[in-house]
């Protein structure tokens, strides 16, 4: 597979999401290449906001989410153990609803984002809308089904003044 992309080794991998990283603006979400799946990069000021640019950059392999209306609402919950356990339920209870009810999303608000309790006991809470819509073939140009989510290559990191998350998800 890697043949068939033009590369030749893992080094030629790494210097494009390299390149993707440096592209990627703030707030932003982008697309980096993966050896079998896609990695999803989040960008934003507030670790809220890269979730919610995360979750766009999900949407976004799926359709062209500038043609998702906002006519339902969703509220979304989820709680971690810590940050990335918290990222990959969030984006899991999306994709949830998309399973279930064919829903597709273009717009996010992380409305809570918090550390409960202290110690080994501690965890984090997320709270959440999603607007969308029922997905349409004939409206929301069908691209790539986003089979789950991974914790390959799962990173949340706070860098020059701007938090990024990144995942791969399976296609």
């Amino acid at each position: 597979m890697l043949e068939e992309r033009g590369w030749h080794g893992v080094e030629d991998v790494e210097k494009e999401i390299l390149e993707v990283l440096s592209k990627t603006p703030c707030p932003g979400y982008a697309h980096a290449p993966h050896t079998a799946d896609v990695l999803v990069i989040g960008r934003g000021r507030r670790l809220e906001e890269a979730f919610e640019q995360a979750a766009l950059g999900v949407y976004e392999i799926i359709t062209d989410t500038s043609k998702v209306e906002e006519r339902i609402e969703k509220s979304v919950e989820a709680e971690g153990l810590d940050l990335y356990q918290l990222l990959y339920r969030w984006i899991e209870e999306l994709l949830f609803y998309t399973d279930v009810e064919k829903l597709v999303f273009s717009k996010f608000k992380i409305e809570e984002l918090t550390r409960v309790g202290g110690g080994e006991e501690a965890f984090y809470k997320l709270k959440a809308k999603a607007w969308g819509e029922v997905f349409n073939p004939e409206k929301h140009p069908p691209r790539t089904i986003v089979k789950a989510m991974t914790y390959a290559s799962m990173d949340i990191v706070k860098e020059d003044g701007c938090w990024r998350v990144q995942f791969v998800v399976d296609i």
